[in-house]
């Protein structure tokens, strides 16, 4: 059975229905604004019918080509577009990658999306009750459900039979088909208690720390990570005949299973006839070694 729009639903209509899907509730505990959210449309026409949906981490050149082709014209994307928190163009105007990357959009006649506050707030569990739809996808991807030890509606702490820092980051550039991970620590540490932070960037370091030592985690997993702080704790409690381990991922590598688990929900929700396919910014990173 279709919907109110049957197989015409502009783009600004499909957006507002994820909005209402979701939980809807920020980080701060209190409805998202509009006008503050992150989860801005951060290019182009949304009073266009769909004509297909790429959902992504992050609309970089090669996905934006790879819709073209697709001849979908509606991308939703977790991060920005354009390099800068709040995606800014105005300091723009005469870099030429802009112009470029521009021009590419222009001639797919795309919209950008942004579903970042959003979709952290909550997708609906059968239950009615709300998870973060990013790291909810995360564990699905992996394959981690069964070792959840932590609350499901942010499912971010893991028990795993005991392993070793090589093992588990091998499994993990394995699944998520990167090209390597960094790891901060002994590759011959164990690994059972697995937490996924974040960011260790310098604005909760110290609570990091702490949840380490009170829960007795002895492996982050996170989206990217500074040299100081957590990091040198990790490295002196090594040294220590302490083991624990950071293994850094990247950020669009963390968060990007999110977006591709879009897919299992994201035809039902809009229920239009039209093709929604899941493209990989793919790993960013070389490794040289």
């Amino acid at each position: 059975m279709k919907n109110q729009w049957g197989e015409h639903m502009l783009i600004k209509d499909a957006i507002q229905i994820m909005k209402d899907y979701c939980k809807g509730i920020g980080f701060d505990g209190k409805p998202i604004d509009d006008f503050k959210t992150r989860d801005k449309i951060l290019y182009g026409n949304p009073n266009q019918e769909i004509t297909g949906i790429v959902t992504t981490c992050y609309a970089s050149v090669e996905v934006i080509h790879k819709a073209i082709q697709l001849g979908a014209n509606f991308i939703i994307v977790h991060e920005a577009l354009f390099w800068n928190h709040g995606d800014h163009t105005d300091w723009l105007k005469d870099n030429k990658t802009f112009q470029y990357k521009k021009a590419l959009l222009d001639e797919g006649n795309i919209c950008v999306w942004r579903n970042h506050d959003y979709i952290h707030s909550g997708i609906p569990l059968k239950d009615g009750t709300y998870t973060d739809g990013i790291f909810y996808g995360v564990m699905e991807e992996l394959g981690w459900t069964n070792y959840l030890i932590g609350d499901i509606h942010r499912p971010v702490l893991f028990e795993f039979p005991e392993t070793t820092v090589h093992e588990f980051g091998h499994m993990l550039k394995q699944k998520l088909n990167l090209n390597g991970v960094k790891i901060i620590g002994s590759l011959d540490s164990p690994v059972k208690k697995v937490w996924i932070p974040g960011h260790i960037d310098g604005r909760i370091d110290n609570q990091i720390l702490e949840t380490m030592e009170k829960e007795n985690i002895d492996t982050l997993v996170v989206l990217e990570c500074t040299d100081y702080t957590v990091a040198e704790y990790v490295r002196d409690s090594t040294m220590s005949h302490l083991p624990k381990t950071i293994i850094a991922l990247g950020h669009f590598n963390s968060e990007e299973p999110g977006m591709k688990y879009m897919l299992k929900y994201l035809p039902e929700v809009l229920n239009i006839d039209v093709k929604m396919t899941f493209i990989p910014c793919t790993d960013m990173f070389t490794f040289v070694k």
